[in-house]
């Protein structure tokens, strides 16, 4: 068992938590710049909850 397998096997365990932090993330920045970013940010949003699904192995259903 490797590194990832282990990374993925901790990541699908708190995956609720990681994706509410992603999106805790985004809305931090989204108030500290007004919105100014607000496409940008739910781009990076979507990337960070699409490698996720990657590591957890969510996007192979």
């Amino acid at each position: 068992m490797g590194i990832l397998d282990n990374l993925g096997g901790l990541a699908k365990e708190h995956e609720d938590k990681i994706e509410a932090g992603i999106e805790q993330a985004g809305d931090f920045v989204d108030d500290k710049t007004g919105g100014k970013y607000a496409d940008k940010v739910d781009q990076a949003q979507n990337l960070a909850n699409e490698q996720l699904d990657k590591l957890t192995g969510q996007d192979q259903q």
